[in-house]
């Protein structure tokens, strides 16, 4: 599994800089047969304007928007509740949490690292993604949320 994800990494880096060449900025469709344009999905709207998805994919890769938790509770309960998130949107873009490759989570507040800590253990699988985590500077998260995550996976075909 650990190479698995090594060698995917790795691809994905590669079509990164091969798509670089001829824009990721194109409009993307959602029903495309080539695996090398990028295909949008669960797309949200602004007032009938295209705002951003809830995920892309681009050949075997899965790109996972932010996702945060817009209700009282705690850090825990935020952070159980942007796991689940995550999840949906993953199992709709047809990959799991165990395919998740990298992580990056948003903290409100970096005193909630341990909390967010204790929920997010063992979500992942065995093999867990790498991770990023962050304090937001000031202002917070969006939407009031204690934490935000999003994460790159990738689709066995």
């Amino acid at each position: 599994m650990q190479q698995e994800r090594r060698s995917l990494i790795k691809r994905l880096f590669g079509s990164l800089v091969a798509v670089t060449g001829i824009g990721l900025t194109s409009t993307a469709s959602a029903s495309t047969s080539s695996t090398d344009e990028k295909q949008a999905g669960n797309i949200e709207y602004d007032q009938d304007i295209p705002l951003f998805s809830g995920h892309t994919m681009l050949g075997n890769m899965v790109f996972i928007a932010g996702k945060g938790a817009h209700f009282a509770g705690d850090i825990t309960s935020h952070t159980d509740h942007v796991l689940k998130e995550l999840e949906k949107e993953l199992i709709l873009a047809g990959s799991s949490m165990d395919k998740v490759l990298k992580v990056n989570v948003y903290l409100n507040d970096i005193a909630d690292y341990k909390g967010m800590n204790d929920v997010f253990k063992g979500r992942f699988g065995p093999n867990p993604p790498v991770r990023t985590t962050v304090a937001v500077a000031k202002g917070g998260v969006p939407g009031d949320s204690m934490v935000e995550m999003d994460c790159i996976a990738y689709i066995t075909k």
